[in-house]
């Protein structure tokens, strides 16, 4: 039985208590409590970043680790678990895997952030709603200055994010362009690699679960115009009742509607880690860049730097085989220039 702290509203919870059903892996999930300074039990230890979920591993000790980054508690669940494995057995898909995942993870949430503290609808439902996750009992008057400061908080991070006037536009049209591009697969496939879910398809549903189901302004527009994707983050909750094979994974080459998500992946996301990165080891206090034909701009963020050493890392030590798949998979995109 794995612990694990997390709250209703954050992406990357639902993104690993929905693989973990899936996974038919045994969990405890203690939400996060606003009396007890966002942990709920006393004897958990703290993590070095106090992120959400954080998850419990018994070390060679006899205690407890902590550790917080879903990308590597997936790996070691994988590990840990044999059954019903979330990243494909194909050594070419699982690195389009990874690059999805990371897309979701790190660019999507972009989105997520944005809409959440931009729109005053908005804002009005988040204030309101999140502090109450970590207690229900807790009266309107002592909420109200929770409510108050998570509002400010999250405001301010916006910039952090990368949320302001220069890179709406970038962060709208990009999150539109994606609804369209997952809505046309999802017309060919229920998961992005076949038959059965990824990773990455959880990445996905993670952040979807507040855009799609939670947030007032992508709410609506996903339910007016993309029924299919609010359908599939419903069914994406619990797949605990799906019969996993492995003849379930694709085999053959990316269908057309995954190659336009990787060509957009290519377009958006690469261009904005290469920037990034630049920026971190020059030690600059604002990256500026063009993605799309369009300005961006934010204070550089260094996780995000490394995650791009990491794809290049993971993509340098493939086999010769899965390379060459992989390069003419994508040689239509913009992926490979910044791999190489």
């Amino acid at each position: 039985m794995i612990d694990l702290v997390g709250a209703p509203g954050s992406p990357y919870t639902r993104k690993m208590l929905a693989l973990m059903r899936y996974r038919h892996i045994p969990y405890r999930v203690h939400w996060q409590s606003v009396r007890s300074g966002g942990v709920t039990k006393s004897s958990f230890p703290q993590p070095k970043v106090p992120l959400l979920p954080t998850f419990y591993f018994p070390n060679e000790a006899g205690t407890l680790d902590p550790i917080t980054d879903s990308t590597p508690i997936i790996r070691k669940l994988e590990q840990d678990y044999e059954s019903r494995a979330t990243i494909p057995s194909d050594e070419s898909y699982a690195f389009l895997n990874w690059l999805i995942e990371d897309y979701a993870d790190e660019w999507l949430t972009k989105a997520m952030f944005h809409y959440r503290w931009h729109y005053a609808d908005d804002i009005e439902k988040a204030s309101a709603i999140l502090p109450r996750f970590g207690g229900i009992t807790t009266s309107d008057e002592d909420v109200a200055p929770i409510s108050a400061f998570v509002r400010e908080r999250q405001i301010e991070r916006l910039s952090y994010v990368g949320s302001n006037a220069t890179t709406k536009p970038v962060i709208e049209g990009g999150f539109e362009t994606f609804l369209g591009l997952l809505n046309a697969h999802l017309t060919t496939s229920p998961y992005l690699f076949g038959q059965r879910p990824s990773s990455a398809d959880f990445a996905i549903y993670g952040q979807l679960t507040c855009l799609a189901l939670f947030d007032p302004t992508p709410q609506a527009m996903i339910v007016s115009r993309y029924p299919r994707i609010y359908a599939w983050v419903e069914v994406m909750e619990d797949l605990s009742g799906l019969d996993a094979d492995e003849a379930d994974w694709v085999k053959d080459a990316p269908s057309p509607t995954l190659t336009a998500l990787l060509s957009e992946i290519g377009k958006i996301y690469m261009p904005y880690l290469v920037a990034n990165a630049a920026a971190v080891a020059s030690g600059a206090e604002k990256m500026s860049t063009t993605i799309d034909g369009q300005s961006w701009e934010q204070a550089p963020f260094t996780y995000q730097a490394k995650c791009l050493a990491w794809t290049r890392d993971y993509y340098k030590n493939l086999s010769t085989d899965s390379k060459a798949k992989l390069d003419k998979w994508l040689k239509e995109t913009q992926i490979l220039d910044v791999l190489s």
